[in-house]
């Protein structure tokens, strides 16, 4: 009988409730327990997770590197998925691996290139993958600059922080002046150069912007399964536009996908989204991470968490494919579990004082899967 198999997820996004449903769920019927650490202690995360800590504040990323050590031997975790001080922790895979922790993560070298867009960006175009064009920026000057030329191309303009994950520091570039049409509605991304330009004379620190055209829809997420041989094992695309979602095989997504995952050895997990600049499907960004949609691809019939748990502990599943591409979709929020007290129970035989039994819990609305036509579809494999 296969031994239990203990996967830690670190401070990660809610979604991946489901990421740990999925692993639960495996095909290969393998026990698995989860350990999960946040800093919020009413993340559904943690109310998710078998085990749980809270994780401590203002930690250096090197000692955060030993917090993680002691976690791994402490709690037994056979893989380790961080997002949390990645670049960090992946610079120590050794001392991981002297403690029997596989790093679900690329090597240090793909992680660097990827954590700065500008040098992404550089050494995509490199290798021949399609990237639009942009301008890093620091000063007022540089932006009305690079904003001018998009503009005089018929281009609209836009900006997000050089490192950043996510939507995180995003704006667009209008030239209408501030007014009430700004204040009416939902706050959307939209902010009036001139607003930016006086905010950045004023500013007392430096900002490191990327600028670049605003691109269009579609916008194509190909999730990414790559082992430590540079070989990918799984690319599917997840499509995008407006409310409606699919699933897309098409090479032109897929193919320069696969060269930046196997060019870069983004092993394991990795994200990697295109928008279409024109008539040209271009590169948006990469995360060296499994994204937060990944549980969707169990709509295709796969289960890429647990593909990626087998990869990582050497026992490789080889070349897949989905069986089918599922219908498209959309995505709406529900209620998750929350319990009572700050830290989820731990099972019995862990080490640690036992929290008591909790009443009824509240609930912390995650993100669902839903067919177009409405029929719930379980984020599961």
């Amino acid at each position: 009988m296969l031994s239990r198999v203990r996967v830690w997820l670190n401070r990660t996004y809610a979604e991946n409730v489901f990421f740990m449903d999925q692993l639960r769920r495996n095909p290969s019927d393998r026990a698995v327990e989860i350990h999960a650490t946040h800093g919020d202690a009413d993340s559904p995360v943690l109310a998710a997770a078998d085990t749980a800590d809270l994780e401590p504040e203002g930690l250096s990323p090197a000692a955060y590197v030993e917090f993680a050590l002691d976690q791994c031997a402490r709690r037994g975790i056979d893989v380790f998925v961080p997002r949390l001080h990645q670049s960090a922790i992946v610079a120590h895979r050794a001392e991981f691996e002297a403690v029997g922790t596989a790093l679900l993560a690329p090597p240090p070298e793909a992680v660097a290139v990827f954590h700065d867009k500008v040098i992404a960006y550089e050494a995509v175009q490199a290798i021949g993958a399609p990237v639009p064009p942009w301008w890093r920026v620091r000063t007022a000057d540089e932006l009305v600059a690079a904003v001018e030329e998009l503009e005089a191309g018929g281009y609209k303009a836009c900006f997000k922080p050089a490192s950043g994950a996510g939507g995180v520091g995003f704006r667009v570039i209008t030239r209408t002046p501030f007014s009430l049409m700004h204040l009416n509605g939902f706050p959307g991304p939209y902010v009036p150069l001139d607003l930016v330009v006086e905010a950045l004379k004023e500013a007392d620190e430096s900002v490191d912007w990327l600028v670049m055209p605003r691109l269009e829809q579609p916008e194509v997420s190909v999730d990414c399964l790559t082992g430590p041989d540079n070989r990918v094992r799984l690319a599917v695309g997840r499509t995008k536009n407006g409310r409606r979602r699919g699933f897309t095989l098409h090479e032109q997504w897929l193919e320069p996908a696969r060269r930046i995952a196997e060019g870069f050895g983004l092993h394991y997990l990795s994200n990697i989204q295109f928008r279409m600049f024109g008539d040209t499907p271009v590169l948006m960004d990469v995360n060296t991470r499994p994204a937060g949609g990944l549980h969707q691809l169990s709509l295709c019939g796969v289960n890429a968490p647990w593909a990626a748990v087998q990869l990582a502990l050497g026992e490789d599943p080889g070349e897949m494919e989905p069986p089918f591409l599922g219908q498209d979709y959309t995505v709406v929020s529900g209620p998750r579990p929350l319990r009572a007290v700050s830290i989820p129970h731990q099972r019995a035989e862990e080490t640690g004082p036992l929290l008591p039994a909790v009443p009824a819990p509240t609930a912390e609305p995650v993100e669902q899967v839903t067919t177009e036509a409405g029929t719930p579809a379980t984020a599961r494999a």
